[in-house]
């Protein structure tokens, strides 16, 4: 018995080492697998089922001390065994790759609870630059207080906020680390010259920076700018939106396997919905009476109402009894809570814990507020929503370009081919600017597809 022990290990360690995983890393994976095995001992491995894994992944996710990379080891070292070792016919199919997405922790600057985060010195905006940001930082730290807090004060997004922050330390940095205060449009000038001519950057980029530092001279440092827009403009081509046939939506819903994502993809898709509008949805954005859903502060800070596709609600009911579930289970574990912006866990002491404030699509596991350090369930990571997309996307054959927001282009377009009037679908998408709607009627305008080819006419 001891030898065909020692075979299976050594059969595990061979194909760990197959993977590239080094000596170290290796002995963890065989921890956490034989954790797991023993976790059942009255049934054999080859008896285990999908179920089994999940529930295991589900029970040590909840533990506050599981760090996020140990819990993504776990998985992987699950992988292998039930994969690679035990061959179960289900594993090939089972979500491994989601369960890794999921256990992601949420970045203190992310979009969903940074809006509340104080600025202090150690505000980082760019990994990969995150040493000379901090060096930046600590030379004008008042500088950055009112910036952000003039960013805040107008209650511009946080991806504003990090980007015009960014862009002002580029600046700083370009200049030699002089303080703003002393430069002038000229300075301005040849930043911008800079980014278009040796730096190639797009038309988009070069506007982005531009509107950063009016922004940081007007209304954070008081200084009124002369004239500066003679300079090197950056070519912004026109491009137009990847679209899907209805065909090719069809295709790709049938192509994501995982449950909860395949509402994701349809519900972005049946209601227009971003990425993080679809993520952030919570159960009393639900209304099933009304057959609509509320999305709330979207972009530009509105609340809109969009129709709910009436082939959804069964599947959506189904996933609000599962959070349900969850957030029970969540309690009897001491958790249960969920984020909510400041303003509201002011005004609502209990509501954190009550079930109709809970994320539509929550984690699978619990994670640390980074700010506050509780535990709680956030909502999916969009990148793993992201992923099952593209990869969806693959699965179908589906030569286009595909992102998560291609289906918002594809609900608009749609609309308009069906008859619908702009100014609905500019409504439906929450644009402020009916510009913005008119870039998907050229679904409608098409002169050049019309026209007959001269090549045709050669044979």
């Amino acid at each position: 018995m001891s030898d065909s022990i020692t075979r299976f290990w050594d059969k595990y360690i061979e194909k760990s080492t197959a993977y590239g995983l080094k000596e170290h890393v290796i002995r963890w994976y065989v921890i956490r697998a034989e954790a797991y095995i023993k976790a059942h001992p009255d049934t054999k491995l080859k008896s285990h089922s999908a179920e089994f894994v999940t529930e295991y992944l589900q029970t040590i996710g909840g533990r506050e001390k599981l760090l996020n990379w140990q819990f993504k080891q776990q998985v992987n070292s699950l992988r292998i065994l039930f994969v690679d070792i035990v061959k179960a016919p289900w594993s090939v199919a089972f979500p491994w790759d989601d369960w890794i997405a999921q256990s992601d922790e949420l970045p203190d600057h992310h979009v969903t609870i940074a809006r509340s985060q104080k600025f202090d010195s150690n505000y980082s905006v760019n990994a990969k630059d995150n040493l000379q940001s901090k060096k930046i930082q600590a030379l004008f730290p008042e500088l950055f207080n009112r910036l952000i807090t003039e960013i805040r004060v107008r209650h511009y997004s946080i991806r504003t906020e990090q980007v015009y922050v960014n862009w002002a330390m580029r600046f700083i940095a370009f200049n030699d680390m002089q303080n703003p205060v002393d430069l002038n449009e000229t300075h301005i000038t040849n930043y911008l010259e800079y980014l278009a001519v040796k730096r190639g950057v797009s038309g988009s980029t070069q506007n982005q920076a531009l509107n950063a530092l009016v922004f940081l001279y007007k209304k954070s440092l008081n200084i009124e700018l002369n004239d500066f827009s003679n300079f090197a403009r950056a070519t912004k081509p026109k491009r137009l939106p990847v679209v899907l046939t209805r065909d090719e939506i069809q295709e790709l819903l049938n192509a994501i396997e995982h449950d909860v994502y395949h509402l994701i993809a349809s519900l972005m898709y049946g209601c227009g919905l971003r990425l993080l509008e679809c993520a952030r949805l919570r159960l009393l954005d639900i209304d099933f009476n009304y057959h609509q859903i509320i999305i709330r502060e979207a972009k530009g800070k509105k609340d809109r109402v969009v129709p709910l596709p009436a082939k959804l609600v069964k599947r959506i009911k189904y996933q609000a009894n599962i959070v349900a579930q969850l957030h029970q289970e969540d309690l009897q574990q001491g958790y249960g809570e969920v984020y909510l912006p400041d303003a509201l866990a002011r005004k609502y002491k209990n509501a954190a814990r009550e079930l109709k404030w809970h994320y539509l699509f929550p984690a699978t596991r619990p994670s640390t507020d980074p700010r506050t350090l509780k535990t709680r369930r956030h909502h999916l990571h969009e990148r793993g929503i992201q992923k099952n997309i593209k990869n969806a996307a693959s699965k179908a054959n589906i030569m286009k370009k595909v992102s998560s927001h291609t289906l918002r282009h594809s609900f608009a377009t749609h609309l308009l081919e069906s008859g619908y009037d702009i100014r609905t679908v500019q409504e439906l998408l929450g644009h402020a600017d009916v510009s913005t709607t008119m870039i998907y009627t050229h679904v409608l305008n098409k002169p050049g597809v019309s026209v007959k080819s001269p090549y045709d006419s050669l044979f």
